[in-house]
């Protein structure tokens, strides 16, 4: 068995090598090529690290880079799939590289983003210290599955880790809660606080469909307060189920602007011994970064790290390839930003609509399967909310494999039709989008999965940017 565990080993770092040789990432296949030689590679050699895992819908990659760089602050050798390659082959390759042909590791602590579908499986060979879930959302039916489906997939991943795990679970989210109910292990809550003053407030009819009914009796739920989509102050009128008290919330937000987010917040027992607060100055714009910052940061202390560490981290962190990552070209900004469903698509969209300069972007949509084959998910994005300031349009792309179909999607919009274009090759669209962007102005790029690897790519290349799985 060992000798099996060496050669997986050594086949698949030196399968690494020679995909990053060839400019290929090397984040997937090394991983399958050990499990096909070792299907115990994983658990074996992962037993020796202090595991973080982070899994959820939306803002996975996000929250993961702020408590990277807690880790950071904290002088913690550890080791995170950066990458975003966070499927089972993926992780094993992350681990593979993280340790000697003998199976020792070189770090002491792993950061892994699991991706939700996935997290079962997973925890089937990992042991957590703590697991962050952020949310659950609707996204790409064809993949996932209904999304109740998912939720009991994550429930059953996190049976299966050890009683002492802890788990840092989103108080807003009903769904999210719902993991902490009925659970032995340590158990943090993060939350926007109704006094925060944020999203809707009271009953809002523009509740998203995601979780409208109770997860245990199935009324509809009613909100003291509403963030978006199903997010806020749920409670139920049948059962009781409501919204658990936060050990961490944001109090507030002070400021909203284009690259930045102040926010007061606080924290309490029994992730401090006392009632702490602070106002703190987040490194990225919108409410679902607050989230983000309130998830990372709850989990930094959650791991005894102090305060001032995991503050540094949320005003200091960079941003994952592709989530908010900023190109400078000469006078001019790219900002290239992942969206892949429909409440993630509509912050972006409420995120755009806090710069007052003129709004020129470009959505790239494709229908591989990493993107989602079902691309009915459009017409639920409230593209609409760009009409409420017609004037700030500049202008408007659309591409990728079903740009055709993104167009019609901002056509029916109300969206004038003159500021549409549909560009299919990426370099002309860079050019032109550029050409069309003022001096000190920014051009969008929102493009799907697989389109954010392919324009990432191109812009690698003439920019000289790292590598995605740096």
């Amino acid at each position: 068995m060992k000798l099996r565990q060496v050669i997986s080993i050594f086949i698949s770092k030196f399968a690494i090598k020679v995909l990053r040789l060839i400019k290929k990432g090397g984040t997937t296949l090394p991983g399958k090529l050990a499990f096909k030689i070792y299907p115990g590679i994983l658990r074996s050699i992962a037993g020796n690290f202090e595991i973080i895992m982070v899994t959820g819908t939306n803002g996975k990659t996000t929250t993961t880079r702020i408590i990277e760089e807690i880790l950071k602050n904290n002088n913690i050798d550890y080791i995170t799939n950066k990458s975003g390659a966070n499927l089972l082959s993926g992780i094993t390759t992350i681990f593979i590289q993280a340790v000697t042909l003998t199976g020792k590791p070189r770090h002491r602590v792993a950061l892994i983003e699991s991706d939700e579908a996935a997290f079962n499986q997973v925890t089937k060979h990992l042991q957590p210290k703590a697991v962050v879930v952020t949310n659950f959302f609707r996204d790409q039916l064809d993949r996932y599955g209904e999304l109740y489906s998912t939720l009991n997939a994550v429930k059953s991943g996190l049976e299966r880790v050890g009683d002492n795990t802890s788990l840092i679970l989103n108080a807003d989210d009903s769904m999210c809660a719902s993991l902490g109910r009925e659970t032995n292990k340590p158990v943090f809550y993060y939350g926007i606080a109704p006094e925060a003053g944020a999203g809707d407030t009271g009953n809002s009819g523009d509740i998203n469909t995601d979780a409208m009914f109770c997860i245990n009796c199935k009324n509809k739920y009613e909100y003291t307060n509403h963030i978006y989509g199903h997010l806020g102050g749920f409670y139920c009128t049948g059962c009781g189920y409501k919204r658990p008290a936060a050990s961490l919330e944001c109090t507030g937000i002070q400021e909203t602007g284009s690259s930045h987010t102040t926010i007061n917040w606080k924290s309490a027992p029994p992730l401090s011994e006392t009632l702490q607060e602070y106002t703190t100055r987040i490194n990225l714009p919108g409410l679902y970064n607050v989230y983000n910052a309130m998830a990372a940061a709850t989990c930094g202390l959650a791991l005894n790290y102090s305060a001032n560490t995991v503050i540094s981290a949320m005003q200091s962190f960079e941003c994952g390839f592709g989530r908010m990552e900023s190109i400078t070209v000469g006078d001019k900004t790219i900002k290239l930003i992942l969206v892949k469903n429909p409440t993630g698509f509509n912050q972006v969209l409420s995120f755009l609509a806090l710069d007052e300069q003129q709004l020129n972007a470009a959505f790239l949509i494709n229908d591989k399967l990493a993107d989602g084959t079902d691309i009915s998910w459009l017409w639920d994005v409230d593209f609409e909310q760009l009409n409420k300031n017609p004037d700030k349009i500049g202008n408007l792309f659309a591409s990728g494999l079903r740009g055709e179909d993104m167009a019609v999607r901002l056509k029916y919009s109300g969206l004038d039709t003159r500021k549409i274009r549909i560009i299919k090759d990426y370099q002309l669209l860079l050019e032109r989008g550029l050409e069309q962007t003022p001096p000190g102005g920014c051009f969008h790029i929102l493009p799907t999965y697989t389109a954010m690897l392919d324009i990432r790519g191109i812009l690698k290349k003439k920019y000289n940017l790292k590598e995605f799985w740096k």
